[in-house]
């Protein structure tokens, strides 16, 4: 793992982040007792990390379906021209279904992670609210039967 000389990440600060990243609720004494540092080192260490940007947040994961959201699926969208990004992305980002969206390469100009509460649901979505939105040429769904695995990267 690279990175730049002024984010200064030594062999502590990745094992704190090995820790954090397999359970994010570690306190930090139990942190620092694995590193056999103190957890005043951890706190400042947490810290940096935070504000170089390695650390961007924490987040609660909440299993959807047991929310009553039963359908996972990634839809890619074909706009009329590049230049509808910017406009396209803002209404996309105000639909609270989709969970992520990536600008990408390839067959589709933009990416999208969705949940929806059946079939129903989600051609609703795509009829009245993606396909309406102005520039959006074309989508493609695909959706998913089964996640067989959600992780972060091992360092």
């Amino acid at each position: 793992m690279e990175f730049t000389k002024s984010q200064q990440l030594d062999s502590l600060d990745i094992d704190i982040l090995s820790i954090m990243l397999k359970d994010s609720r570690t306190p930090f004494l139990e942190i620092a007792r694995q590193c056999h540092v103190s957890g005043g080192t951890i706190h400042v260490r947490m810290k940096k990390m935070e504000e170089i940007g390695i650390i961007k947040g924490s987040k609660l994961i909440i299993d959807t379906a047991k929310l009553g959201y039963d359908i996972c699926c990634f839809i890619g969208i074909n706009l009329e021209k590049a230049s509808y990004l910017t406009d396209v992305a803002e209404k996309l980002e105000q639909i609270s279904e989709i969970i992520e969206l990536y600008y990408t390469t390839g067959q589709y100009s933009i990416f999208l992670k969705v949940i929806c509460q059946n079939i129903s649901h989600l051609q609703k979505l795509l009829a009245e609210k993606l396909q309406t939105i102005e520039g959006v040429q074309s989508t493609s769904t695909v959706i998913c039967l089964l996640q067989k695995l959600d992780r972060n990267i091992k360092l």
